[in-house]
């Protein structure tokens, strides 16, 4: 099983792509709350290249690395990657609206299917808010 989300941006492709793949947007946008923040992150954006997210809650109490290795990467398409034993896919999609970002991922066994789709799914309207506010 894995789970999907995707979200819609009325922005040129290049500057969707730039906004996902560019550390300094990165820890503008990836947080699925407001009271979290990426303070650190990391890109090699090449099949075997590294990256990582480093994500803290703002009053200090908790904070994980989000890591992994890019598997395939196809310029303003494509971006798969692997993290721990699970894996994900991000597709770009262009279309008369703007851009179409999808991502697919292997869920963990920790926390139920929804709250994962939930949290997967703020992190992408915040990039889509992100890169709007940008435009």
């Amino acid at each position: 099983m894995q789970i999907t989300v995707s979200t819609l941006i009325p922005a040129p492709l290049a500057e969707v792509w730039r906004a996902y793949t560019t550390p300094e947007d990165i820890m503008a946008w990836n947080a699925a709350s407001s009271d979290w923040h990426t303070t650190a992150a990391t890109v090699d954006l090449r099949p075997g290249g590294r990256f990582s997210s480093r994500m803290e809650a703002k009053d200090g109490s908790f904070g994980f690395d989000f890591a992994g290795q890019y598997t395939r990467v196809e310029p303003h398409r494509l971006i798969e990657y692997d993290f721990g034993d699970r894996h994900a896919r991000v597709e770009f999609e262009e279309g008369a609206a703007g851009v179409t970002v999808r991502v697919t991922f292997d869920p963990e066994t920790v926390h139920p299917v929804e709250e994962q789709r939930e949290g997967w799914q703020a992190i992408l309207n915040n990039f889509a808010r992100h890169v709007g506010a940008k435009s």
